[in-house]
């Protein structure tokens, strides 16, 4: 397992920290095969297809989901990552996939306020954890904008923009991640407060910055879904037979039904403003424009 005896060193902290930085977690080889599957998921449209799926009235679902890239699902079942999912201190032996996103950001993008991605309608505990996987397959440099997380706020039953108007400033406490070789990935506690900063970068420059981030929740409750096709990510998963010795993990029945216009996922919010009700045009512009810049 690629990392993982140095990962597990750092396990125990993460009941109190609610993160863990796993440098050059995932293998060259498969790093290679993902890079091209973002850039044309970007280039093609697909990408924009599949968030107007979500925040357009009537918009008819993507023709093809994230899952369906031969690297992508590969990545959404990386062996190391589905063993260091399963131990105790992060979600144990049953987990169900949530949801997968794949973005490439170019040069002097924008920041993101502080927020985080725990889904719960309404929030109102921890007892169940969720997990986002960030997997930085390029890398991460400063000048491309850096992670900033504040440890210990996965503990606090709060608003994923409960510290939006703070936008991206600087907190007493915080860690900055901000220099990572490629196929490095963040593993953050879904509740955990986390914020990009902007990036430095003139926009003429042609650095990029690569983020997949895939997510898990421990069984035993019933999960919104943060995507009006949630089905068809996980029938395609089944399909490939991504779920190949873990039954569970693209099962349906750990999910409640979508609704539409509840809370605002990692895809459609930026944590500066609530998306949840989408009735007027204005509303429906808002959410448009932050799934653009959705993404830790």
């Amino acid at each position: 397992m690629r990392e993982t005896r140095a990962s597990k060193v750092h396990l125990g902290n993460f009941a109190d920290d609610g993160f863990l930085v796993l440098p050059g977690f995932l293998p060259g080889a498969l790093v290679d095969r993902l890079v091209p599957e973002v850039d044309d998921w970007v280039e093609t449209g697909r990408r924009r297809r599949s968030i107007d799926a979500c925040v357009r009235t009537g918009a008819p679902p993507p023709r093809t989901v994230e899952l369906e890239l031969e690297a992508h699902g590969e990545l959404a079942v990386h062996p190391p990552l589905m063993d260091l999912l399963s131990s105790p201190e992060l979600l144990g032996g049953s987990f169900v996939f949530h949801h997968l996103h794949s973005d490439r950001r170019p040069a002097g993008g924008p920041g993101k306020s502080w927020h985080h991605d725990y889904e719960q309608r309404p929030q109102r505990d921890r007892r169940s954890p969720m997990v986002h996987a960030l997997h930085y397959i390029g890398g991460l440099q400063p000048e491309l904008g850096g992670l900033a997380v504040l440890p210990g706020s996965h503990r606090e039953v709060a608003e994923k923009d409960a510290r939006s108007h703070l936008g991206t400033s600087v907190l007493p406490g915080e860690v900055v991640i901000d220099n990572l070789p490629p196929g490095s990935t963040v593993v953050l506690h879904s509740a955990l407060f986390h914020t990009r900063r902007a990036a430095v970068l003139p926009p003429d420059r042609a650095a990029r910055r690569y983020l997949i981030d895939g997510s898990y929740c421990r069984t035993g409750t019933l999960w919104p879904p943060v995507k009006p096709y949630w089905r068809q990510v996980l029938a395609v998963a089944r399909a490939r037979g991504l779920d190949a010795g873990r039954p569970e993990l693209f099962s349906e029945r750990h999910f409640s039904e979508y609704r539409a216009g509840a809370s605002g996922t990692s895809e459609h919010r930026t944590g500066e403003h609530r998306t949840g009700e989408h009735r007027t045009g204005e509303h429906r512009t808002s959410a448009r424009r932050q799934a653009e810049r959705r993404g830790a």
